[in-house]
């Protein structure tokens, strides 16, 4: 079976979201295209143009990838709750947990932060976070066991 190849976000902003993804996460960005196809009959969208921007990590591409897409014309989300919601939930990543959330904090993205520290393997104690990125995304951050 083959993994997930990457996981795709509508978003109202890309350059805002690149700044989110790849000066704030660390994300590579990969590919930046526009283009043109029958995009109303597969994802029932409202034209037949779509940017594709491939964020992800050029050493390990086998590691997943972010995909922004811009839709002209698509919808606003749905209002959010404060609980987790059926459907997608997050993406997850291992980083930093500090130094990635005073990154983002540089960049403007400070809101809404929620941390733990939660014990992990062979007594050592494991630092996570939660951030929303632009467009409601939750993104979860796992730092290295200490």
């Amino acid at each position: 079976m083959r993994g997930i190849h990457h996981s795709a976000i509508v978003t109202s902003d890309v350059e805002r979201s690149k700044r989110f993804w790849r000066d704030g996460l660390g994300l590579t960005e990969l590919f930046d295209h526009e283009f043109r196809g029958d995009w109303p009959t597969l994802f029932g969208a409202a034209t037949d143009r779509l940017r594709s921007v491939f964020l992800g990590d050029a050493d390990h591409p086998d590691s997943g990838i972010v995909e922004l897409v811009e839709f002209d014309g698509a919808l606003e989300s749905a209002p959010g709750s404060s609980g987790p919601r059926r459907g997608f939930f997050l993406l997850s990543l291992e980083r930093d947990v500090e130094a990635t959330l005073s990154g983002l904090a540089d960049l403007g993205f400070a809101d809404d932060v929620r941390r733990i520290s939660m014990s992990g393997p062979g007594g050592s104690t494991v630092a996570m976070a939660v951030i929303t990125a632009p467009d409601g995304v939750v993104v979860e951050l796992i730092g290295a066991p200490q």
